[in-house]
């Protein structure tokens, strides 16, 4: 009888948090008979059953926030609260000035609202951060203009977990008079958060950040700030007429509870997941060429995010198949592209692509770091014995004499810092290859083929010895269109080893 598979240590809660077991059954129980199915608008005992149910959540989300109720305006998640703020602040006060200033490490969900202001004619101000991942308060200030209407900075950032001083942003633009708005998306339910002392006019969240449903999230509107907002939606004026819509009454209850379960485990949780963080990053740090993003500064005890050297990120992730782990942002984790978080901090391309975000959470637990370290040592050994860089200068010669009297030919493409490096060494005797073998950095597919190569160059001569062409081993192996031209490489490697073929063997 088999082993059972193990279920891959989930390491993502950044992207989304599992639903904790208490808010998925008051979502259960509000669909039931007796539940809050009802129209929240109705006046009839179903609707205010669900008014009611709904009313009671917005108390328990504004309270982990330190919000009044009537400061919460329900959403659909944290994309929707940012794209509400950005665009509906500097529209309601165009005529104020055009003006807005925001980082270049937000999450998309505020940088493409940035762009999209800019089509309408705003200019807009994004802020490079330090090297460690904090905007200086003082570059803000140095930022603002006569005609500045919003400043926009992420309260904790999506992928190196770096807390933001807001606190001190917040307090120049409330003097100044300048609208301030957070997406607070992994902060909430993360660390302490009280709004009112923050001076923070408009917060964005979600609850799926928190073990609540997907669907769900809240904008803070501060009291007396509403005028610097317009809504972006019309309809049945829903949520004091800023966001339209009936209200789904499950997923509101389930994202109170939700709220009031990490208010009441915050302190604990925190001191827990820090431990565990830091148990996690002692481990990645002996394996050697490791950098911590962020490092120095104040990050929130469930996110480590680490550059590895030597190793192409997409294939290092590949190799991790019991790891559900991110490159980066969720919204940015299916490409192979390098996080413009991390380049914004200045890593080199190389660092930023083979970068890992660990992310856990409450249902995380020391034994499945520990597999995780494991797993992550098993990768690197693997990649980087693999990769043209393990060898040194003196392994690095065009031909060699061999033991079987043949002679050995060594053909490269690429080089340190490229997205393909390939290395074949043959061992030629009688006028053919006798045995092959290939080093190579890359992504998986470019990996892929240079084995499959390696293994079908035994026995061929000279004029024979490249099977086919770049897109025959594409074909044969289903390498994506887009990775074609890293096979491009692979060739060129084969086209030197026919370079260095000697005359008579």
């Amino acid at each position: 009888m088999t082993e059972p598979e193990l279920e891959p240590v989930y390491l993502d809660y950044a992207a989304s948090t599992p639903v904790d077991p208490a808010v998925a059954e008051a979502m259960i129980e509000c669909l039931r008979a007796q539940g809050g199915w009802g129209n929240p608008s109705s006046t009839h005992v179903f609707g205010r059953r669900a008014a009611e149910r709904i009313e009671a959540a917005r108390r328990q989300v504004a309270a982990l926030i330190g919000a009044c109720p009537e400061e919460i305006v329900f959403t659909s998640g944290a994309t929707e609260s940012d794209n509400m703020a950005l665009l509906g602040i500097a529209r309601a006060n165009a005529h104020r000035g055009r003006h807005v200033v925001s980082s270049r490490i937000e999450h998309k969900a505020v940088l493409d609202p940035c762009k999209h202001l800019q089509r309408e004619g705003f200019a807009v101000t994004l802020l490079t951060p330090g090297r460690s991942g904090t905007i200086d308060p003082r570059a803000v200030t140095a930022a603002l203009r006569p005609d500045t209407v919003l400043v926009s900075l992420m309260l904790v950032n999506n992928e190196t977990g770096v807390i933001q001083d807001i606190e001190a942003i917040s307090a120049l633009c409330r003097d100044r008079g300048i609208p301030f708005h957070t997406d607070a998306a992994q902060a909430v339910g993360r660390i302490p958060i009280d709004v009112h002392s923050l001076a923070i006019d408009f917060m964005s969240f979600t609850a799926h950040k928190l073990y609540g449903p997907k669907g769900i999230g809240a904008l803070y509107v501060r009291a007396g700030a509403k005028p610097h907002l317009q809504p972006l939606t019309f309809g049945g004026g829903q949520e004091k007429g800023l966001r339209p819509g009936t209200l789904p009454t499950h997923q509101i209850v389930g994202f109170g509870v939700a709220c009031e379960r990490a208010g009441a485990l915050l302190g604990q949780e925190s001191e827990r997941l820090m431990l565990l963080r830091e148990a996690l990053w002692s481990r990645l740090a002996s394996l050697g060429g490791t950098h911590l993003n962020g490092e120095g500064e104040p990050r929130v005890p469930g996110i480590l995010n680490v550059s590895f050297e030597g190793v192409e990120g997409e294939s290092l992730v590949k190799g991790l198949g019991e790891l559900a782990v991110s490159t980066g942002s969720a919204c940015n984790s299916a490409s192979a592209e390098p996080s413009y978080v991390l380049r914004a901090l200045g890593r080199d391309t190389e660092l930023a692509q083979s970068s890992l975000r660990f992310s856990f959470g409450r249902f995380t637990t020391a034994a499945e770091l520990e597999r995780a370290a494991n797993a992550v040592r098993r990768e690197l050994e693997r990649l980087r014995a693999l990769s043209p860089a393990s060898e040194g200068p003196e392994d690095v010669r065009a031909a060699w004499p061999t033991r079987t009297g043949g002679a050995g030919i060594m053909g490269e493409a690429g080089g340190p810092g490229q997205e393909v490096w390939v290395r074949f060494r043959l061992q030629v005797r009688h006028g053919s290859v006798c045995s092959a073998s290939f080093k190579a950095y890359g992504c998986p597919h470019t990996l892929a083929v240079a084995a499959w190569l390696a293994a079908r160059l035994e026995g061929r001569s000279r004029a024979e010895l490249i099977p086919g062409r770049p897109e025959d081993w594409a074909r044969e192996l289903a390498v994506p269109v887009e990775k074609l031209g890293r096979l491009l490489r692979i060739e060129d490697a084969l086209h030197e080893c026919l370079r260095h073929w000697p005359a008579e063997v």
